[in-house]
């Protein structure tokens, strides 16, 4: 994970910005912790301000690419959290579980040095109503693979919530569904470079290059010309909290 994101990461932060309405909904969910803990915490997307943040992130070059901030950062994967048991109000992982060597373990440290709320932004991979799967099958594949189904959470930390993470139209955060309206960004070589799951799938040419017919055709229009009527759509996003 260190290496990819050490890649990744290069332009991360210009292409990654944290969408200000997923924010808050993040926010929301860390309900009035003042101490909180972001797990795999990237470029420092989606920390809230106005709380005493510690960050444990294991990619030099993501870390570089934080803003100016009070936060307290150290190099570190969640198998292994260097602080003592309740150390935290709460703790936040976003869009990082799936990268996560040993899932299970992380998410119990996570619950080790937490005292009370525990909130995940992630990918639910039973998830098939997206129009980029029907020209990269192997995501399919991919987060089967290598992300938690759902009921995984339960399993781990006992009674947890479990909301839809709508994504806006006009999302400032390129993550995989961050252009679900713009489909022409997918054809951006940056665009995708700052995606983990297309470099994960490797060779991509043949899904672009019918994505490129599609559109200049006309044909993706018609198949999906109906999303430039919704302002937001269910990509399959998910917040996890504990209760």
């Amino acid at each position: 994970m260190r290496a990819l994101y050490d890649t990744i990461g290069l332009n991360y932060a210009d292409l990654r910005r944290p969408d200000p309405r997923i924010a808050q909904q993040i926010e929301d969910a860390l309900d009035d912790a003042q101490t909180v803990l972001n797990v795999g915490a990237g470029a420092g997307s989606y920390e809230p301000a106005g709380r005493k943040i510690t960050a444990v992130e294991p990619s030099a070059k993501m870390i570089a690419q934080r803003p100016e901030s009070d936060a307290v950062v150290m190099r570190g994967g969640a198998e292994n959290l260097p602080f003592e048991d309740n150390s935290f109000d709460a703790a936040m992982a976003v869009l990082t579980i799936h990268h996560w060597s040993d899932k299970a373990k992380g998410v119990a440290e996570m619950r080790r040095v937490t005292r009370d709320k525990i909130v995940f932004l992630t990918y639910d991979p039973a998830f098939r109503d997206f129009w980029l799967l029907d020209y990269f099958p192997a995501l399919i594949t991919l987060d089967e693979g290598q992300m938690p189904a759902m009921a995984d959470y339960g399993d781990w930390l006992g009674d947890v919530s479990i909301s839809p993470v709508p994504i806006p139209h006009d999302c400032t955060d390129g993550f995989l569904a961050g252009y679900w309206r713009r489909p022409a960004a997918y054809l951006d070589e940056r665009v995708r470079a700052a995606m983990s799951s297309f470099w994960a799938l490797g060779d991509v040419s043949d899904g672009l290059a019918r994505l490129k017919d599609d559109l200049d055709s006309g044909a993706w229009e018609r198949r999906y010309g109906h999303l430039a009527g919704l302002d937001a759509l269910d990509c399959g996003y998910r917040l996890v909290e504990t209760r």
